[in-house]
């Protein structure tokens, strides 16, 4: 018998307009408090307002944490690791989309 592989995907859309406390982002994002504020501390968040108690967080955040959590987890990076893994990864999406508006979306070879 053959045995076939499936291969599942877990999708979400987040709206990028969404505004999300620190304790509601924590709750989405099943991480601690302190783990959250320290995403913010090596910039991989970058909340509005002054103070833990008063930030707020965009859909895009969200979507930063994950990312960053998973690398935190999975991979076992370190904070600043995971930080710099974020930022390389936000440059490959821009640098795709800039390639994609000037037209050079197809691929070669």
């Amino acid at each position: 018998m053959m045995a076939s592989n499936l291969t599942l995907l877990h999708c979400q859309v987040v709206d990028e307009d969404l505004q999300l406390s620190l304790a509601e982002l924590c709750r989405a994002c099943g991480a601690e408090h302190e783990v959250v504020v320290q995403l913010v501390q090596h910039g991989v968040l970058q909340p509005q307002g002054s103070a833990p108690t008063a930030w707020t967080f965009s859909g895009t955040s969200l979507e930063r944490a994950r990312v960053a959590l998973r690398l935190l987890h999975d991979l076992e990076l370190n904070l600043p690791g995971a930080a710099l893994a974020v930022e390389l990864l936000d440059e490959i999406a821009r640098l795709q989309r800039e390639l994609q508006t000037l037209g050079g979306g197809a691929r070669n070879g």
